[in-house]
C-alpha cells in the first residue's frame, strides 16, 4: 500500500469558506486549549465560494424590519419546504454574527450618511435588508476572517483535498478523514474527534455555473458514501445573470449580482424589449427561480443575445452611479468587452447554489457521531429556493455554531477513536484505481456532464429528459471508471484530481436527478414542465436520499411546521393609527 501519513487533531475543519473560518474562530474561543486544524484544497483565504460573494448578507437590523419578517421572507421564498427551526436559528443569529464581523471582526460595511449600516435591496424580499461592502461583501468578510486565524495561530493544512470519511471499525462514529497532499500526491490520514464538513456544495455539473473550477461537491459525495442523508437534492438555485462572454473564457457564467436588479436594473431579449412582466407582476425583481425561468423561456423561444443569451442594462440609472455602486462588476465586465454602466451585457442562467446537503440539526450535528456540518454541505435551511444574501448568513451562522458545538464535544468526548483500516485501504485503493487505466480523455467527460445536466436537469425538467440524463450519467460514471491518468509524478497531479472531481460530480448528480424525478410537483428552483403545479403546501414533504448497497434509496419525510402552518403569518398587524382631532 501507498506510504500513509498519518496526523492528529482535535478538531478538523473541511473547507475555508465563512462555515470553516467562522468555527474554528469559534472553537478556539470556546476552548482555546484544543488543537484546532482548517483543511482545505487551496490556499486559505483565497479560494472558496464565500470569497466570491458579491451581493451581500440578509440580516433584520433596520426599523421597519423585523426577524420575523426576515423569517417570513425566507419560508415564503422556500416554498414553505424548509426546516422552520434552522431557518429561524439563520434569521435570529444572524443579527448577532453581522455585529461579531464588524465589533470584533473587523469588517468595515457600506453606511448610510448617517452612519448607520447600509442595507440594498434584493428579490424576493419585503424589506431592503442585504449588508454588503460596495459589490465585495465576500472578500471583506474572508479576508478579515483569515486574519483573525492566522492571528489565533489555528493549525492549516493547505493544498489537502478530502477524500474520505473514515469510521470507527463497527461504524458507529466518526474516526478522521483521509485526505490527499496535493502537494505531493501522498495520502494523509488525520485522526479527529471532531469534524466539520464545510467544503460547500458548488453546482459545477452544470454547463453555465457561478462556483470556482475547483469546487467539485467533495463533502456531499463523502457524506453519501459514509451513508448520511441527503435532502433537497433536487433543488439546485440557478442564478438569473451570469455574465455570458463566450466560450473561449472562464468568465462566462460568473455571477453579475442581484443588487443590479434589485437597484432597478432591466432585463432585455433580443429585440432589446423588457419581458419579465410576462412572467411575473413583480417583472426583474421576482426570486431567482422565476427570473431564470423567464431567461429560459426566452432563450428558447430564439428572441436571445448573440451568444445565445439575454441582455441586463443599467444605462438608465445613471452611468455615473452604476460605476459607483457596482465597482467590481463595472470592472469585471469590462475586462470581457462589456459596458454595464452605459451599454448592454449578455447574461444567461447559471448554477449558482444547492438548497440541499447533508441532513443535519440546528446545533449542526449529524446523524453520525463526531461528524458536524455547515454550510451549503447542508440541507434544509432554505428550502426549494435561497433568497439573495441569505447564503453567506448561513455559512457565518451555522459555521459559529458549529464551533461552539465541537468544542463542547470534544471537552465532554477527550478520547479519540481508532479508525477502520480496511476503509483507509480501500478507499486508498479505489482514488489510485485511475493509476492502473490507461489514459483518456477526461475532457470529453467533462463536456459530456455539462451538457446532460443543462439540457435535462436544467431550469425546466420533466419525466423523459431526467430519465434520459440517468442513463447518461450512469455511462459517464462507467466510463470514468475505464479512463486512466498517467502517472508519472504525484505532485500537482491536475488531471488526476480532475478524475476525482468528476467522480464526485458525477455521484451527486446522479442524486439531483434522481430527487427531481421523484419530485412530480413544482416548487422553488425546481420546475416539472410535466407537473407544473405545485402541490398542497400543508402537506408538503421533502425527499430524502441515501446510497445503499444496490443503489440509491429515496424516502420521504413530511415538513414539520413547527413556527407557523401554510397560509398563517407570525407577523403581527400593524397597530391602527388613531384620528387625530
Amino acid at each position: 500500500m501507498t506510504a500513509l501519513r498519518r496526523l492528529q487533531t482535535d478538531i478538523l475543519i473541511l473547507g475555508s469558506g465563512g462555515a470553516g473560518l467562522f468555527a474554528a474562530l469559534h472553537a478556539h474561543q470556546a476552548a482555546p486549549e484544543l488543537s484546532i486544524t482548517v483543511a482545505v484544497k487551496g490556499l486559505l483565504g483565497k479560494c472558496g465560494c464565500t470569497r466570491m460573494v458579491q451581493g451581500g448578507y440578509n440580516v433584520a437590523l433596520a426599523e421597519g424590519d423585523s426577524v420575523e419578517r426576515h423569517f417570513m421572507d425566507t419560508i415564503e421564498g422556500g416554498k414553505w419546504l424548509a426546516d422552520q427551526d434552522l431557518a429561524w436559528t439563520l434569521v435570529t443569529t444572524a443579527v448577532e454574527r453581522i455585529h461579531e464581523l464588524e465589533n470584533e471582526l473587523g469588517c468595515f460595511f457600506d453606511r448610510n450618511p448617517d452612519g448607520s449600516v447600509h442595507q440594498k435591496a434584493f428579490a424576493g424580499q419585503t424589506f431592503d435588508r442585504t449588508v454588503h461592502k460596495g459589490d465585495l461583501t465576500g472578500i471583506e468578510i474572508i479576508n478579515r476572517l483569515s486574519e483573525q486565524v492566522w492571528a489565533r495561530g489555528i493549525g492549516r493544512l493547505e493544498e489537502h483535498r478530502a477524500v474520505e470519511l473514515i469510521k470507527t471499525a463497527d461504524g458507529s462514529a466518526l474516526a478522521g478523514v483521509l485526505m490527499i497532499d496535493m502537494r505531493d500526491g501522498g495520502f494523509v490520514f488525520v485522526e479527529a474527534k471532531a469534524v466539520l464538513l464545510g467544503t460547500g456544495g458548488g453546482p459545477t455539473m452544470y454547463k453555465f455555473h457561478t462556483p470556482s473550477g475547483d469546487k467539485s461537491c467533495d463533502g456531499m459525495a463523502m457524506a453519501l458514501r459514509a451513508g448520511l442523508a441527503l435532502r433537497d437534492m433536487e433543488m439546485v438555485q440557478f442564478h438569473p445573470t451570469g455574465l455570458l462572454a463566450g466560450t473561449g473564457t472562464r468568465m462566462t457564467g460568473t455571477v453579475l449580482e442581484e443588487g443590479l436588479r434589485g437597484a432597478g436594473g432591466h432585463l432585455l431579449n433580443g429585440d432589446r424589449e423588457r419581458f419579465m412582466l410576462r412572467y411575473d407582476p413583480r417583472e426583474e425583481r421576482a426570486t431567482r427561480d422565476i427570473v431564470s425561468r423567464g431567461i429560459y423561456a426566452e432563450m428558447r423561444a430564439g428572441r436571445t443575445s448573440p451568444n445565445g443569451g439575454v441582455y441586463i442594462a443599467m444605462a438608465h440609472l445613471g452611468v455615473d452611479n452604476v460605476r459607483r455602486q457596482f465597482k467590481g462588476m463595472v470592472e469585471r465586465c469590462a475586462d470581457c468587452g462589456f459596458d454595464l454602466a452605459g451599454g448592454l451585457v449578455e447574461v444567461v442562467p447559471t448554477a449558482h447554489y444547492m438548497m440541499g446537503g447533508v441532513v443535519f440539526r440546528p446545533d449542526c450535528t449529524t446523524a453520525l457521531t463526531g461528524l458536524y456540518a455547515a454550510g451549503e454541505d447542508t440541507g434544509g435551511v432554505h428550502g426549494a429556493n435561497r433568497l439573495g444574501g441569505n447564503g453567506v448568513a448561513n455559512s457565518t451562522v451555522f459555521g459559529g455554531i458549529a464551533g461552539d458545538s465541537m468544542a463542547a464535544w470534544v471537552q465532554r468526548n477527550p478520547v479519540p477513536r481508532a479508525p477502520d483500516e480496511a476503509a483507509i485501504r480501500e478507499s486508498i485503493a479505489r482514488h489510485e484505481a485511475p493509476f492502473r487505466q490507461p489514459p483518456g480523455d477526461l475532457e470529453a467527460v467533462r463536456e459530456a456532464l455539462f451538457d446532460c445536466m443543462w439540457q435535462d436537469v436544467g431550469v425546466l425538467r420533466d419525466a423523459a429528459s431526467l430519465r434520459r440524463a440517468q442513463q447518461r450519467l450512469a455511462e459517464l460514471d462507467a466510463g470514468l471508471s475505464q479512463i486512466g491518468v498517467a502517472d508519472a509524478d504525484r505532485a500537482f497531479n491536475l488531471t488526476w484530481h480532475d478524475w476525482i472531481n468528476l467522480k464526485s460530480l458525477i455521484a451527486v448528480s446522479q442524486v439531483i436527478a434522481a430527487a427531481a424525478l421523484a419530485r412530480e410537483d413544482s416548487r422553488g428552483a425546481h420546475f416539472r414542465e410535466d407537473f407544473p403545479q405545485t402541490d398542497d403546501l400543508a402537506s408538503s414533504s421533502y425527499i430524502v436520499v441515501r446510497q445503499e448497497p444496490g443503489g440509491l434509496s429515496l424516502s420521504r419525510e413530511p415538513v414539520r411546521f413547527t413556527r407557523v402552518a401554510p397560509g398563517a403569518t407570525i407577523l403581527q398587524p400593524a397597530p391602527a393609527k388613531q384620528a387625530v382631532e
